[in-house]
């Protein structure tokens, strides 16, 4: 398998994400290309002791900055770190493509780029979370902000799928995003949407409210992207905050210090299961071809972490099992 990784995406690019290359290869059978300009590649590269026919450099002197349009960035520089990866994919030099550069550009390239899977009408970003009985994948948390109830459906279907072959749930649970449990409950998005889902073959559960969510009790939650963002970065702040106010405690008093010393393997754990880094990235699901959005604050490990997901995805085919289902999908509704 190889993978294009976009060298210059991220608040710590180059390094981490060369970094982050460079123990792929060596403890996976994976190669990579790196995209972004040549000679600071080669540079940066020189300081690491690595099997160099395993990392390609393809030169992209343009860069796209997380404060550009996404749209106006991607038709413009053509000749950008992350033009250049996608185009890796389209072309089939590549069987996938990460990059923790900014979301709206990886989005609107890859639908430029790679396209959309034939019948999906809005790709989405899904990225695991966890719970306390288990993790579960959100979806969408940003790429649409305004949704239509059959796009809801969908990205229930892709999650689903996305959980059954890749997280191995026989049977996932479906949950719509809602401010109360019964069914008659939200805006009209939600309520029709809520309509299609219970008439799927998904296992639709019902509405979800916010403040179960943490439990960890369903498997796919199915959001439009406004209130998937504003729910997953409610959550990353609540668990920083957690954290801060513990460290604060436990600092606070001699008895707070030695139970947090006695406490601080499992502190440990606790804050294991939060990290992004742990996960590697978000994949967009709808796109045709295998496009992860690593955080914009990974370092090393977060890209390695991405690059064994794709290759995770890469292995159980995620695409083509999306393909099916869609498909189907739309058969059953026609």
């Amino acid at each position: 398998m190889k993978i294009s990784v976009d060298a210059m995406g991220g608040d710590n690019a180059p390094k981490a994400v060369i970094e982050g290359c460079i123990a792929a290869i060596k403890s996976t059978d994976i190669d990579i290309i790196l995209t972004g300009p040549e000679s600071l590649l080669q540079e940066q590269l020189s300081k690491y002791d690595y099997d160099k026919s395993r990392i390609e450099i393809l030169d992209a002197p343009e860069v796209i900055g997380t404060n550009e349009h996404p749209v106006m960035a991607i038709r413009k520089k053509k000749n950008s770190s992350l033009n250049i990866a996608l185009d890796c994919v389209k072309n089939g030099k590549s069987d996938a493509v990460i990059s923790a550069g900014s979301t709206g550009a990886i989005l609107a390239g890859g639908l430029f780029k790679i396209g959309r899977i034939e019948g999906v009408e809005r790709p989405a970003i899904a990225p695991m979370l966890p719970g306390k009985n288990k993790s579960f994948i959100i979806i969408d948390v940003g790429a649409n902000v305004d949704c239509k109830p059959s796009n809801l459906l969908q990205f229930g279907i892709m999650g689903n799928i996305y959980m059954q072959d890749v997280m191995g749930i026989e049977k996932p649970s479906i949950g719509l995003i809602n401010i109360g449990a019964e069914e008659e409950k939200g805006n009209e998005l939600t309520k029709s949407a809520y309509k299609l889902l219970k008439e799927s073959k998904l296992n639709f559960i019902g509405n979800v409210e916010p403040r179960y969510i943490p439990n960890g009790d369903v498997d796919v939650l199915v959001s439009d992207g406004f209130v998937g963002n504003t729910f997953l970065k409610t959550y990353e702040g609540v668990a920083s905050t957690i954290f801060s106010i513990l460290k604060t405690e436990i600092k606070s008093s001699l008895r707070g210090t030695i139970g947090g010393l006695i406490l601080k393997p499992v502190f440990s754990r606790f804050k294991k299961r939060f990290d992004y880094k742990e996960i590697g990235g978000a994949p967009f699901l709808g796109i045709d071809g295998i496009c992860i959005k690593a955080h914009g604050s990974s370092d090393a490990k977060a890209i390695y972490n991405a690059i064994r997901q794709a290759k995770i995805l890469f292995d159980k085919k995620i695409i083509d099992k999306i393909k099916e289902s869609i498909t189907e999908s739309l058969s059953t509704e026609s």
